[in-house]
């Protein structure tokens, strides 16, 4: 569990503990179901990650729109619903080059205007090659808090964890021109586990087991 989610959950189940003891435990019931709730929102669980040259979901979620963004570059746009896992990770592996925090509004995170127009961190990590992957936290209608626990400079592993939107999100990876995306629009990804692209003329898996190479090892972080 996320150590957010620890305190939520401590601090109205200890309301609940009180109101209990003076009003009786029906009052308090609303408390203690809300001390669960955040128990199970605030989950981390363990991930497998693939290895080799591809980009990984940031987070949980449906994706709603893959969208060219000019110059050879694609978007791809994660929604988070209130059940889904909210820790994020990064996409790729590399040094974070750039950081920067814009405020906005706080639209509902499927629509596709905010991915321009709500308040988000805008991260940039740049591969040993020199090719950079940038992706955004974007709070939403619910999601006002944006946790990022990185800072420029630091070295990210792709799937490594990098912070968490609180309730109800999205996040957008934008991706350049040697990157083939392997999504789909209505595709349900998972933080870290599922694959968002392939670097372009890289041999894929049937390929390469075809060619008696092994199948790409998974680690788990």
């Amino acid at each position: 569990m996320v150590r957010d989610g620890i305190f939520y959950a401590l601090g109205f189940t200890t309301a609940g503990i009180l109101i209990s003891w003076l009003l009786g435990p029906m009052v308090a019931l609303p408390l203690f179901l809300l001390g669960a709730f955040c128990a199970w929102f605030f989950r981390d669980p363990e991930r497998p990650i693939p290895v080799g040259p591809v980009a990984v979901s940031p987070a949980d979620g449906k994706v709603v729109a893959i969208v060219p963004e000019g110059d050879g570059r694609t978007r791809i746009s994660i929604f988070l619903n209130v059940f889904d896992v909210h820790v994020n990770r990064s996409p790729v592996s590399g040094i974070i080059t750039d950081f920067a925090y814009q405020k906005g509004k706080f639209l509902v995170a499927s629509l596709e205007a905010a991915s321009s127009d709500n308040e988000q961190t805008i991260i940039t990590v740049r591969s040993q090659d020199g090719t950079q992957v940038v992706f955004k936290q974007i709070a939403g209608l619910i999601a006002r808090r944006i946790v990022f626990t990185k800072k420029q400079g630091d070295f990210v592993q792709a799937g490594e964890r990098v912070g968490l939107i609180k309730f109800g999100s999205r996040t957008d990876v934008i991706l350049g021109p040697e990157w083939h995306i392997e999504v789909a629009t209505g595709q349900r990804v998972s933080a870290g586990s599922s694959i968002l692209a392939r670097r372009a003329g890289e041999i894929e898996l049937p390929l390469a087991m075809k060619a008696g190479l092994k199948e790409p090892a998974l680690c788990q972080t």
